[in-house]
């Protein structure tokens, strides 16, 4: 080995860090900026507040949010309500709990901190479901399908159902009828589509599995004539809604595919976050398989928020740079801009969102002052 050479790093273009100093920050909005001048998670998340920024900045951007984890049951709904009132997202694809718990908030009803000399047997006999060291109460699940039922009557019983369909018109009661916030109530207002690529693995699937059936129960009763409930359930077990989950993957390619640029914001990860990302292979096997020649879709921007470490293996801890290798998204050579904050998102979600909320009513403040 050679002579070592003592360098500055600005010899070689490198960035320089600077202290973070407490007491030249006023503001949120400054307090993240000055992360992205420090190190290790700080960092992260610093850089995760400017690609976010950037691509709901970017007009041409149209950015889909991905949502998993009990963040309703953790207090985080308005924050999802928020970025749809602001314009932030154009697209939502979530877990069907995530969006079931919302919709008891959004109804009135209440969550709880779970005290922990309530055991889980004492739990289940009181109608309290525990979510770590939160409390959905059966009772408010109990509402939430009288609610569903309500929107099922108002919905054509012969149109094909998808969970786009279903997320929209639970949107439009909850409008009509309800004055609290929510998630898919503000979905509904400003024409955000909503998609559950596991609907059935929620309680808002489970009510129109038991809707579905309730409307054959009384003929199965007689055709059993004196059965068991159990042949009554078997039964009624045949009648299923009439639910095709391949409207939504259409649905949400037509989205991506007309968008000029496209941005991923995540919560967590699972079948959200990797159903949301397939289109570009989807193009991408269309065109080889059916001879067609459409410009594959790739996310320019994404920002994800999950604790899961990539070296697990698991889906959720897919870095952007894997997803690179599968087309899903635009290289950073190439302009792709991608921040992954590996953290709980109760923790640092809410810090990006007042960050934004500033930055949005800033730039707003100057759009004034020019006209």
């Amino acid at each position: 080995m050679g002579a070592r050479e003592f360098r500055d790093g600005a010899q070689d273009g490198l960035e320089a860090l600077e202290p973070l100093d407490p007491e030249n920050i006023g503001s949120f909005d400054e307090l993240l900026t000055a992360m992205r001048k420090t190190a290790f998670g700080g960092r992260r998340l610093g850089e995760a507040f400017e690609v976010l920024w950037a691509m709901i900045d970017d007009p041409d951007c149209s950015v889909v949010m991905t949502l998993s984890g009990a963040m309703t049951i953790a207090k985080m709904g308005k924050i999802v309500s928020t970025m749809i009132d602001h314009g932030m997202v154009q697209c939502v694809v979530s877990t069907g709990a995530l969006i079931a718990h919302g919709l008891s908030e959004s109804v009135g009803k209440t969550h709880y901190r779970h005290h922990p000399s309530m055991t889980d047997e004492e739990l289940f006999k009181k109608g309290y479901n525990r979510v770590y060291d939160t409390l959905e109460m059966e009772s408010n699940l109990n509402y939430v399908e009288h609610v569903v039922a309500q929107t099922m009557k108002r919905i054509d019983q012969d149109r094909p159902l998808s969970s786009e369909v279903l997320t929209h018109e639970l949107g439009k009661t909850l409008a009509e009828e309800f004055d609290g916030a929510g998630i898919l109530k503000s979905a509904y207002v400003k024409k955000v589509p909503v998609y559950i690529p596991a609907f059935t693995d929620s309680e808002m699937g489970l009510d129109v599995g038991t809707w579905a059936m309730g409307r054959v129960v009384d003929r199965a009763r007689v055709q059993t004539k004196g059965g068991s409930d159990l042949d009554i359930l078997n039964a009624i077990n045949k009648s299923c809604p009439s639910f095709n989950p391949y409207q939504d993957l259409n649905s949400y390619t037509t989205h991506i595919t007309s968008a000029k640029r496209l941005g991923i914001f995540t919560i967590g990860g699972g079948v959200p976050r990797n159903w949301s990302q397939q289109v570009g292979p989807y193009i991408e096997i269309s065109n080889m398989r059916l001879g067609l020649n459409v410009r594959p879709p790739r996310f320019q921007y994404g920002v994800r928020i999950c604790p899961e470490p990539d070296y697990w293996g698991g889906l959720s801890g897919c870095t952007y740079q894997e997803g690179i290798s599968w087309g899903k998204f635009v290289p950073p050579d190439e302009g792709g801009r991608f921040a992954e904050v590996l953290s709980d998102a109760t923790v640092v979600w809410p810090l990006l969102m007042v960050g934004l909320l500033e930055r949005v009513r800033a730039k707003r403040a100057v759009q004034e002052v020019a006209r």
